[in-house]
């Protein structure tokens, strides 16, 4: 993705910081990693990802093969509980957005999605008839169905309705059409254009593309919703560090507090293993084998 790019040269530029001149080699690799998790502290993810991004550079732009990193210095790879909100601290940071912010912090909250999923939904991916959503291409370019809340419907109904008048202002102005993921764009050239091809949640100003410099509409930037939810935690008075996907978290705890198996919650959220899904079983609170803290049998 481009998203990919992007991280992958600023890897890139930090390693040409670090050699200071020198050519990249196997051993300079190996010791900016180590560099990475000793002087830097970074966890093993930022590790991992730091070296995903130079050895593919080293392999398929430099033709450079890599072999020893086993000397190369882990991060340690610490277990740390996800950040989970009550239904309570959820409703009152919800009462301070408004508008697409609010529809899209309900999505996120009630269909466990990810903040790129929620706005790069097209207006094909709701099928109100089975109360589903579809989201192509997630994390590892996976497609999977998620629940749609009922509860939202006539608000998504409303947010259609809004982003219909974006697609005909476009389609009367001859604005090229929406981007279309991978080679679908040179398969099908005009199914840019389509409705069901077009953002849920479009952007109020066009923009260039940046690898093709075609001016046209993209969705709303995740940034804006992540802004808009940090001052509604501030102003809702929640002590917790909650952020936008703290409430994906929230809904995979929630599901298991209300019993659902493990099984069920992992399809939704769209992991690929278990294990990963496993971890909102240490934060669930209300199905711990009802156990009653030993404080609370003490007479009163």
């Amino acid at each position: 993705s481009y998203q990919t790019e992007k991280t992958y040269l600023q890897w890139l530029r930090r390693y040409e910081e670090y050699l200071d001149g020198r050519k990249p080699a196997a051993d300079s690799l190996r010791s900016f990693l180590s560099h990475l998790a000793v002087e830097k502290r970074v966890s093993a993810a930022t590790q991992k990802q730091a070296f995903n991004a130079l050895l593919f550079v080293f392999r398929h732009v430099l033709h450079i093969d890599i072999h020893g990193l086993n000397d190369v210095v882990p991060s340690r790879k610490d277990r740390r509980l996800p950040v989970v909100l009550t239904e309570a601290e959820v409703s009152g940071i919800l009462t301070h957005l408004r508008g697409e912010y609010l529809l899209m912090a309900k999505m996120l909250y009630g269909a466990g999605l990810r903040l790129g999923e929620c706005v790069s939904l097209r207006i094909k991916d709701l099928d109100f008839g089975r109360g589903s959503i579809t989201v192509r291409s997630g994390k590892g370019d996976k497609d999977r169905q998620t629940v749609l809340p009922s509860g939202i419907v006539g608000d998504l109904r409303e947010q259609m309705e809004r982003a219909r008048r974006y697609y005909d202002d476009d389609q009367r102005t001859g604005v090229a059409g929406v981007m279309l993921p991978k080679a679908l764009e040179r398969k099908y050239p005009h199914a840019g254009r389509e409705w069901g091809w077009f953002w849920l949640f479009p952007a109020r100003k066009l923009s260039v593309d940046p690898l093709t410099n075609v001016v046209r509409r993209y969705h709303l930037f995740p940034s804006s919703l992540q802004k808009a939810f940090r001052a509604a935690v501030r102003g809702s008075l929640v002590a917790k560090h909650a952020t936008v996907h703290t409430l994906r978290h929230s809904f995979a705890t929630n599901l298991i507090e209300y019993g659902y198996d493990i099984r069920t919650v992992q399809e939704l959220l769209g992991h690929s293993h278990v294990s990963t899904t496993m971890i909102y079983t240490h934060v669930a609170t209300r199905n711990k084998l009802g156990v009653i803290s030993p404080v609370d049998r003490l007479p009163r």
